[in-house]
């Protein structure tokens, strides 16, 4: 009996035994499956896209889209990372789940006008000393850039183009783009303020690195003022971020020797509010006004413009010239388009002295109505 009563107490604790382990690896299976489920939560869409700026045993500095940074962890599933990589982190505690791969693409692609231009200097009158200046500068480094190793000195750069709106500053930039067969990549000082605040500084350091990936680029900056104007005692967040903005733009000019073949044009109307940093030597030393034409530039870009139109033989060249005192190259051109207006309204195929005098009068007219203008706001 008494073995008896043995074997049914130890039966009865081995099966009291099973039954434990069987509960408590029921409860162990779905404490699985619920953790699996977080993970997937974690998974879920929407993720934050950042980029990985540091990574040492399991963790890794973040950078999000609004520039904050973090030092987060990682999950097991997503192996290694490095500086640069692209990550997926979930929103709650940033725990990178997923990489993804990095964008061939340089993103700064969308936001800056990028081509090859194919503008000529003989589509450019009138600015013959301004032709001659930029070549020395801008074209013959990147040419013969053996030539000033040679000889022992350090060309510029980049150069400062000022002036009047609409002398051709920009056909100048891209025309010296042209002919050095150069990446033509145009940002504009005032858009990168308005569109990008909060990011400015990284887009310029990204305009550089796309600079140095398509070279020979020349980098050409509109509205420089707007991002480079005299420093002042900041207030609000949106003038220290023009000042990172500009410090940026400073630090990737004085980041790269004057002999690589990456070559930078500002271009202002307002010369006279520009902070002397961007000026100083090193820098855009070298600076170039360009004014309105006189009456022979003035007579080349006519003739530029009207190469192509069909005009009568009375048309006289000198005389319509003369009426264009003080006209701007782009003012030179909307006198020859206005005239072809003349001759298409009224179903002429030939276009008259008399449209030549129309178009400047016309011209002439919102000239004087847009300084009008001018001087009522600041004056």
């Amino acid at each position: 009996m008494g073995t008896g009563e043995d074997f049914d107490r130890v039966f009865y604790s081995y099966a009291a035994n099973i039954n434990g382990l069987e509960e408590e690896n029921r409860f162990l299976r779905e404490t699985v499956e619920n953790l699996k489920g977080e993970v997937e939560k974690f998974r879920k869409k929407p993720l934050l896209v950042c980029r990985v700026k540091y990574f040492h045993d399991n963790s890794a500095v973040i950078k999000l889209p609004n520039g904050n940074e973090f030092l987060v962890e990682l999950a097991q599933s997503v192996g290694e990372v490095r500086e640069g990589d692209v990550v997926l982190a979930e929103q709650k505690n940033l725990t990178i789940v997923q990489k993804v791969p990095t964008p061939k693409k340089y993103e700064v692609e969308k936001f800056v006008n990028l081509e090859k231009p194919n503008v000529t200097w003989d589509m450019i009158g009138g600015l013959e000393k301004e032709e001659q200046l930029i070549k020395e500068v801008i074209e013959l480094p990147l040419l013969k850039p053996e030539l000033f190793k040679k000889i022992g000195i350090t060309p510029p750069k980049g150069i400062l183009l000022y002036g009047p709106p609409g002398t051709g500053k920009t056909m100048l930039a891209k025309a010296v783009a042209a002919s050095t067969n150069s990446t033509f990549i145009e940002l504009v000082g005032s858009e990168l303020v308005q569109k990008f605040i909060g990011e400015g500084a990284k887009l310029v350091k990204d305009v550089f690195e796309l600079a140095r990936a398509r070279a020979p680029t020349i980098i050409f900056i509109d509205e420089i003022d707007a991002i480079a104007a005299t420093r002042l005692e900041v207030g609000t967040s949106g003038e220290r971020e023009v000042q990172r903005t500009f410090m940026q733009l400073l630090a990737e000019i004085d980041g790269f020797k004057s002999l690589d073949n990456i070559k930078i044009i500002g271009c202002t109307n307002r010369r006279d509010i520009l902070d002397p940093a961007i000026t100083r030597p090193g820098r855009l030393d070298r600076l170039i006004f360009v004014d309105v034409p006189n009456i022979d530039g003035r007579r080349e870009i006519l003739k530029i413009h009207s190469k192509n139109m069909s005009l009568d033989k009375k048309v006289d060249v000198d005389d319509i010239v003369s009426k264009m005192d003080q006209f701007s190259g782009a003012e030179v051109k909307a006198v020859c388009t206005e005239a072809g207006y003349c001759a298409i309204r009224t179903d002429r195929s030939k276009i008259m002295h008399e449209d030549f005098l129309f178009a400047v009068e016309r011209i002439k007219t919102e000239k004087d109505e847009e300084d009008g203008e001018f001087q009522g706001i600041f004056g």
